[in-house]
């Protein structure tokens, strides 16, 4: 498996992996779908578990899309979850985004979902997406900018869930805001005609609170963001239960709503 210079702030625990199970073409990257052309070859960087990459499999068939990301134990998931919900035209491969295992001008769609807010040098690797892609090639970023999230009812606890979340991004030197700075990494990497949006998560039924504060309670307690907290010295075992806790307590709350912002870019090579 390639080695990185970065440390990845989620992890892989299930609590991860059930937010990125979750996730469509539709809810993640409608940006983009109306600029896909069947036979298009295209690049899903930071697949994880492959839901959003088999979505887009069908939508170019018969181009080929290859999923990649640097955990072969999320590449090994991926290709036993998505086995048989595609016409032969996706594959999946451990590999590193700031060295790319393709030749110049292989594809003509790279998209990349929630990957640049967790990297060291987000332009470096924007720098290897335009290399990979053909002349006049789309790329496509999507990411959160937890700045700008937004909630109700109002909780010390969750705020304080912000800051930390802030400080252990930082202590990974990656940047938790990235939605607001797409579209200055991406001009820095070199790329034109350059489009900008957003667009938001919302959680505010019953059923997708339970889910969304949940899956949260969870990685304060269990998954890598609540190591590496601890690890840093910038939060306690004590601490993390509490912010659980309001997860758990604002899920509860029939008014409670939770809305994630993410930005959007569209460029060219």
């Amino acid at each position: 498996m390639p080695e990185s210079p970065d440390r990845y702030t989620h992890g892989h625990h299930e609590s991860v992996l059930r937010s990125h199970r979750w996730r469509t073409a539709q809810n993640s990257a409608a940006f983009l779908l109306s600029r896909l052309r069947h036979g298009d070859s295209l690049l899903d960087v930071g697949c994880g578990p492959g839901t959003i990459t088999a979505d887009l499999a069908s939508l170019v068939s018969p181009g080929l899309v290859t999923g990649i990301d640097l955990s072969e134990e999320v590449i090994e998931l991926a290709s036993r979850e998505t086995h048989g919900l595609h016409g032969g035209n996706l594959r999946f491969m451990v590999d590193d985004v700031y060295d790319l295992s393709f030749k110049d001008a292989t594809f003509d769609v790279v998209y990349a979902h929630q990957i640049l807010q967790h990297l060291s040098s987000p332009v470096d690797a924007l720098v290897e997406m335009r290399r990979v892609l053909r002349d006049g090639g789309l790329l496509a970023v999507r990411d959160a900018d937890f700045g700008a999230f937004a909630w109700f009812p109002a909780d010390d606890r969750l705020s304080r869930w912000m800051d930390l979340y802030h400080q252990i991004t930082r202590a990974n030197r990656a940047e938790a805001d990235a939605g607001r700075h797409l579209v200055s990494w991406v001009r820095e990497a070199g790329f034109s005609e350059i489009e900008a949006s957003s667009s938001n998560w919302t959680y505010q039924r019953p059923d997708d609170r339970m889910w969304w504060g949940g899956l949260w309670a969870d990685r304060m307690r269990e998954s890598e963001v609540a190591r590496q907290g601890i690890e840093y010295g910038l939060t306690t075992t004590e601490e993390l239960e509490e912010i659980s806790r309001a997860f758990l307590d604002w899920a509860a709350n029939d008014d409670g709503i939770f809305i994630v912002v993410n930005g959007e870019v569209l460029a060219r090579r």
